[in-house]
């Protein structure tokens, strides 16, 4: 059961890298404009925005990493919970303010993630 919970904690670290290059790179490129559903007049005034959203999302998907290679099983249990919890706020409050599909592609990843490890 631990691999299949560390296996989707780290399917969410590789979202959370991916949002990073949407974010930080791609805001204002073809990808990122179709991906947000933004027109380039839109991101190119948020770009700076996106830009610091991209790197916390680069933090949330260190945090991830860090508990997956951390050999202190107890202690690397703790550091993937926490930084899963902070990933479901962030996207429950997302599909609060921002879009419903943050919910589902974000969140929902994670709680997934959270309930499996918590089993395991």
């Amino acid at each position: 059961m631990i691999w299949i919970a560390n296996g989707l904690v780290a399917l969410v670290a590789a979202l959370h890298v991916y949002f990073l290059v949407l974010e930080m790179f791609l805001w204002t490129r073809p990808l990122g404009l179709k991906t947000f559903r933004n027109t380039p007049e839109k991101a190119q005034d948020s770009a700076v925005l996106a830009a610091n959203q991209g790197l916390y999302n680069g933090f949330l998907a260190a945090g991830l990493i860090w508990g997956l290679l951390h050999p202190d099983p107890g202690l690397a249990w703790q550091i993937k919970a926490f930084f899963l919890v902070c990933v479901i706020v962030a996207g429950v409050y997302g599909a609060a303010t921002v879009s419903n599909r943050i919910l589902y592609v974000q969140a929902a990843p994670a709680a997934l993630a959270l309930i499996l490890l918590w089993l395991a």
